[in-house]
C-alpha cells in the first residue's frame, strides 16, 4: 500500500471510531480488509482514488477464484463501500464505484442452539461448582465470575463484548433491566431476572473496588473474550456437552430462540437482541421451522414409509 493509500485509509477508521463510534475488533477487520484490497489495486496499477467500478468486480471474481466464502467476500465489500461513501463524501473524489455492484450472495446457516436442557446443565454445574467449599480461594472465585457471564448471558442475550464489558454501575442498581451499551455506542435497556441478579450481587462482594465488572489484569482491564470461551468450553465437556457446540455466542441464540419458542413477538427479541434489522432476528424463526421440520420426521407415523 501507498503512503498515499494508506493515509485514506487511517483517515477513514479515525472517522469510524470517532463518529460512528466502531468497536475495535470492528476496526481491526478494516484495515485488514482494505489493505488487502490496496493491494490488489497496487499490483492493477492504480490506487484507491483511482478504482473503477471493474477494479471491484474484478477483485471480488478474485477473491471467488481464491475460495473465499461470499459470506466473507461480502463483508470485505461492505468495507470497500463504506470506505468509498466516505471519500466521495468528503469530496476526495467525484464518484463511489461500489454504487451499483451487486453484493454476493450465500445462503445463511442457521445458528447452533442449545436446547433448554441443555442450558439448565450448564447452568446447574456452574452454580454447583460456584459453591464448592474444597476449591481454593481463587478458583472458587473464577468458577463464581463464569457462573454469572453465563446466567447473564442467557437471561439477556448480551453481545459477548457487552458482557465482559459491563460496568459495575449498571448492575449496583436494585432494578429488573439494565442498560446495555451495544454496537455504535447505542443503548437498549434489557431485563434481568432474579436468579442472575442474584449471582451478580453474591459476586460482586466478592471484587475488589472498581468501575468493572468482570475485570482482568490484561491491557484492557476486563476479562477477554477469549478467556470466557475457553472456560465456557471447559464448562461444557464437564457437563457432557460437546465443547465445539458451545460458545459466548451459542448462549445469545438460545437466548432468542427460547423466547421466540415460548411465543414471544419477533419485535420483542429484535428490540432484546438490539438488531438494527428485523431480517437479522428472523433467522431464529428458521431454526424453530426447522426443529418443527426434525420433530415431524422422527415422531409422524409415516415418517418412515
Amino acid at each position: 500500500m501507498t503512503a498515499r493509500d494508506l493515509h485514506l485509509v487511517e483517515a477513514f477508521l479515525e472517522m469510524m471510531s470517532a463518529e460512528r463510534g466502531a468497536a475495535p475488533n470492528t476496526i481491526e477487520s478494516y484495515r485488514r480488509d482494505l489493505t488487502d484490497y490496496a493491494g490488489y489495486l497496487a499490483r492493477k496499477g492504480t490506487g484507491l482514488k483511482g478504482a473503477g467500478r471493474e477494479h471491484v468486480t474484478a477483485y471480488l471474481a478474485a477473491l471467488e477464484a481464491e475460495g473465499l466464502a461470499a459470506s466473507s467476500s461480502a463483508r470485505r465489500l461492505s468495507a470497500i463501500r463504506q470506505f468509498h461513501k466516505f471519500l466521495a463524501s468528503d469530496g476526495m473524489r467525484p464518484d463511489d464505484p461500489t454504487r451499483i455492484v451487486p453484493s454476493p450472495k450465500a445462503r445463511r446457516g442457521l445458528p447452533k442452539v442449545l436446547s433448554r436442557g441443555e442450558v439448565d446443565r450448564l447452568l446447574a454445574l456452574a452454580e454447583q461448582e460456584a459453591g464448592a467449599p474444597e476449591l481454593s480461594l481463587a478458583k472458587r472465585r473464577a468458577a463464581l465470575r463464569l457462573y454469572v457471564l453465563l446466567e447473564l448471558a442467557y437471561a439477556t442475550g448480551m453481545r459477548v463484548t457487552e458482557l465482559v464489558t459491563l460496568k459495575r454501575t449498571a448492575v449496583m442498581r436494585d432494578a429488573t433491566f439494565l442498560t446495555v451499551i451495544g454496537k455504535g455506542r447505542k443503548e437498549r435497556v434489557v431485563p434481568i431476572n432474579d436468579r442472575a441478579r442474584d449471582a451478580v450481587r453474591a459476586y460482586v462482594e466478592t471484587l475488589t473496588p472498581g468501575p468493572l465488572l468482570f475485570p482482568a489484569n490484561g491491557e484492557e482491564g476486563h476479562l477477554s473474550r477469549q478467556v470466557f470461551g475457553r472456560d465456557l468450553k471447559g464448562l461444557a465437556g464437564r457437563a457432557g456437552i460437546a465443547a465445539e457446540r458451545v460458545t459466548p455466542h451459542v448462549l445469545r441464540h438460545a437466548f432468542a430462540s427460547h423466547l421466540l419458542a415460548g411465543g414471544a413477538d419477533l419485535r420483542v427479541v429484535q428490540t432484546l437482541l438490539g438488531h438494527a434489522d428485523i431480517a437479522t432476528t428472523q433467522i431464529y424463526t428458521h431454526v424453530l421451522d426447522e426443529k418443527l421440520r426434525e420433530l415431524v420426521e422422527s415422531h409422524h407415523p409415516l415418517a418412515d414409509s
